[in-house]
């Protein structure tokens, strides 16, 4: 028996255009993990520092190289003067307004705020916030091009 005998060959071709809508859930997705990460940190009293990799040139020998560097993470969530977290969803520089007239979820401890970081991720994912993605890409983006 032949080695291509014992694999399944299909017929494939393989996609060169990503849908755009797709490429921004990503990058919420990517970026809510990251704030569930950093409230699991301080809620277990630790620290969460992402990695990144870095390419750099020495000027001495001109040699180029790859660095890990930790990679600067802000929160998105706060503690209001009532004592209770507000957390704000972030695309890019642009707060997502999550209702009309509505930036901010209103929890009461570090626990709720990571339930609701998972919602919001499981909404992101399913996409119910598509529209308010795509209003803040398209103000980044004027921000960019005016």
């Amino acid at each position: 028996m032949s080695a291509l005998a014992k694999l399944k060959l299909v017929s494939s071709k393989r996609q060169r255009t990503i849908n755009p809508v797709q490429v921004r859930r990503h990058k919420l997705v990517s970026r809510l993990h990251e704030q569930i990460e950093l409230a699991k940190a301080k809620l277990e009293g630790r620290t969460y520092t992402p990695t990144r990799l870095r390419g750099y040139r020495n000027v001495d020998t001109g040699e180029r190289r790859t660095m890990e560097v930790p990679k600067r993470v802000k929160e998105w969530y706060w503690t209001a003067e009532n004592g209770k977290i507000n957390l704000s969803i972030r695309y890019g520089s642009t707060i997502i307004e999550l209702a009309k007239e509505r930036n901010a979820i209103e929890v009461r401890n570090l626990e709720e705020l990571l339930e609701a970081l998972s919602a919001i991720k499981q909404a992101t994912l399913n996409g119910e916030l598509d529209d308010a993605i795509l209003q803040a890409s398209d103000k980044l983006r004027a921000g960019f091009i005016g």
